[in-house]
């Protein structure tokens, strides 16, 4: 019954939005024809990676380090069934690693220690009490890591291990996922709903032929809920929740295209879900010259690989969204790349793909519009020290979001100046009993220094909150090299605070910034504050500032016909459960509106290498 109620809805779903889907159903007499193992990649499809492997350093560099990280995690006692809080999920993520690599490694050394290193982990982690189905997260990573240790091990794991490994990944990883209590993602549309489809789908082609009704059952159920968040990707791939979410909820999406795709010959027209494929080109437009990343949204600022950025540019027969890619490649040391639990799978999505056709991108300019809307442009693909300018408009109601409407980053000379904190850890906040999810207007989150406006570069209004309902997307935009620019009307996220707010961000003549914003108060007066936040030094001037960082100077120069206030702010927050901040500072200014009064402000970013030179005259927004 709860099925098929979940099933109405979602097909109401999708009328009311225009778009009709078949209802797809799968065959499980094609996942027990392909026997073991049968998840990712088939028996004898090791050649093709040991052909890849022997076909060039990087990928030899790749498997050693792989093969180097089993055999430190053999040294290593089985995992534990401690809990963190509510989750049990960095013991998952650890499964899935170790069970991925050591059985990655049997399966293309044949050597003994891997498989009883392997099974051992298995045996150990069916044998917890359950996997923590309150946090279904957990018992989703928990069940993709035994099922692809089962699956790839099958044929050499004995009959008893084989009954206690199988009725784990039923007992405590699928039948959970039937209990209503357990399965509300199935209704979401962020990664939640991404990580435990991909997980349960794993579990049900691991014991296809030993439970074929719940193994159909679980399949035909994914290929409908998972619809849900890849529509979240429209119209132009831009993923909601920012840089490390994609990492996270696009990944395993992927891992469950992949064994759809491996099994079946067909992914039901998933890929094909707009913006899908086209995320690949927002996620390499996110990492900027310096290597930090966009980071937007609850997300870290720091860079990585991306498996699942090989089986987009597989996908999209183009390379050269593996540039960013390429450069992390050329690391001497792999060993850094170990803490990805889903490195192995680069080794299947990476074959047949010549390195040498990795090229840099043609475009330099990203417009994604969606939920959170984002532009980002530069001046290279390849110089490091190139000016990078990204730009988030959206709402702080998309699951995870910030109050960071109208927000910037920048980089020049091979500096981040305009920041962003960025997340912070979620059990430092829970632990201390903060409410971290909400999203309502008065939701604690909110008071999180990290996640609230007066942390970001963006504006703050009479020591007000952004507005949750308020929404903004990218009105107008051009990538042309001598104005790159997109303009946003940010209203709506000052509704009673402001009459009017639209911000417009542009590269010009790739030589330097301009943030121009233009306001009207309302019937009172309003106070309102523009902030940045940054790492460098700061010297305050008139109508000015000067940030110095590592011998490199960028300066803020102020124009408009109103007078503002120079200032810096302290990063240091009074509450006992925020993060401290070290070594960061707001700067910006502030203004003051009287009733009904309109003023037009333009912010120059400006690197010390073009601080000399003659600066155009920056018209108003409508003549962009």
């Amino acid at each position: 019954m709860k099925h098929l109620k979940f099933m109405l809805v979602f097909l109401l779903l999708t009328c009311i939005s225009g778009i009709s889907f078949a209802q797809q159903s799968i065959s499980v007499q094609t996942i027990i024809d392909k026997q073991h193992p049968r998840i990712l990649m088939l028996k004898g499809e090791e050649g093709l990676i040991t052909q890849t492997i022997t076909g060039h350093p990087v990928w030899k560099k790749m498997h050693e380090a792989i093969l180097n990280e089993c055999d430190i995690i053999i040294t290593l006692p089985p995992i534990e069934r401690i809990q963190i809080g509510r989750r049990l999920l960095d013991k998952s993520r650890e499964a899935l690693r170790r069970i991925f690599y050591l059985s990655y490694a049997w399966r293309l050394t044949g050597q003994e220690k891997y498989l009883q290193r392997c099974e051992k982990e298995m045996l150990a982690i069916s044998r917890f009490s359950d996997w923590n189905p309150s946090h279904f997260l957990d018992v989703a990573e928990m069940t993709m890591a035994v099922s692809i240790g089962y699956d790839w091990l099958y044929d050499h794991l004995s009959a008893e291990s084989r009954q206690i490994i199988r009725e784990a990944i039923v007992n405590k990883g699928i039948n959970p996922s039937l209990d209503p209590k357990n399965n509300s993602w199935l209704k979401d549309s962020h990664n939640w709903n991404q990580v435990c489809n991909g997980g349960m789908t794993y579990g049900a082609l691991a014991v296809a032929e030993d439970y074929p009704d719940l193994s159909k059952q679980i399949i035909d159920r994914a290929l409908q809920s998972i619809r849900l968040p890849m529509e979240e990707y429209k119209p132009d791939g831009a993923y909601p929740e920012g840089y490390g979410y994609w990492g996270y909820g696009t990944s395993f999406n992927v891992m469950f295209l992949s064994a759809m795709e491996k099994v079946f010959s067909t992914d039901f027209g998933l890929s094909s879900v707009p913006g899908f494929l086209k995320t690949s080109w927002f996620l390499e437009n996110m990492t900027g010259p310096t290597g930090l990343c966009f980071n937007f949204s609850d997300s870290g600022s720091g860079g990585d690989l991306s498996p699942a950025m090989f089986w987009f540019a597989q996908k999209n027969n183009d390379p050269s969204l593996l540039w960013v890619e390429k450069s992390y490649l050329a690391k001497e040391n792999y060993r850094s790349f170990t803490d990805e639990r889903l490195l192995p799978a680069i080794m299947i999505w990476s074959k047949e793909l010549p390195m040498a056709d990795i090229v840099k991108p043609l475009q330099r300019f990203y417009l994604g519009q969606g939920a959170n809307s984002v532009c980002m442009m530069r001046t290279s693909w390849s110089n490091p020290e190139s000016i990078y300018l990204a730009f988030k408009a959206g709402s702080p109601s998309v699951n995870h979001g910030h109050m960071d409407i109208g927000s910037f980053m920048m980089e020049a000379d091979g500096v981040r100046w305009a920041s962003d904190f960025g997340m912070q850890n979620y059990e430092s906040l829970e632990s201390k009993g903060i409410q971290v999810f909400g999203r309502t207007q008065d939701a604690q989150r909110w008071s999180i220094f990290r996640i609230n406006n007066f942390a970001h570069n963006t504006l703050t209004v009479d020591n007000q909150l952004q507005l949750v309902k308020g929404f903004a997307k990218i009105d107008k935009y051009s990538d042309q090299p001598d104005f790159m620019y997109a303009i946003s009307d940010l209203s709506t996220v000052y509704e009673g605070q402001l009459a009017a707010a639209k911000r417009g961000v542009a590269l010009v003549d790739l030589k330097y910034v301009v943030i121009a914003d233009e306001l009207k108060s309302g019937s009172k007066p309003a106070k309102v504050r523009w902030t940045m936040l940054t790492s460098a030094k700061v010297e305050l001037g008139k109508n000015s500032l000067t940030l110095t960082r590592e011998g490199k100077k960028l300066v803020l120069k102020v124009n408009t016909s109103i007078e503002v206030s120079m200032k810096t702010w302290t990063t240091l927050s009074p509450n006992s459960y925020d993060a401290p901040n070290p070594g960061t500072t707001l700067v910006g200014f502030e203004l003051e509106l009287a009733p009904n009064q309109a003023a037009d402000v333009q912010v120059l970013l400006i690197p010390g290498s073009v601080e000399n030179m003659k600066f155009k005259s920056i018209k108003p927004l409508a003549d962009w």
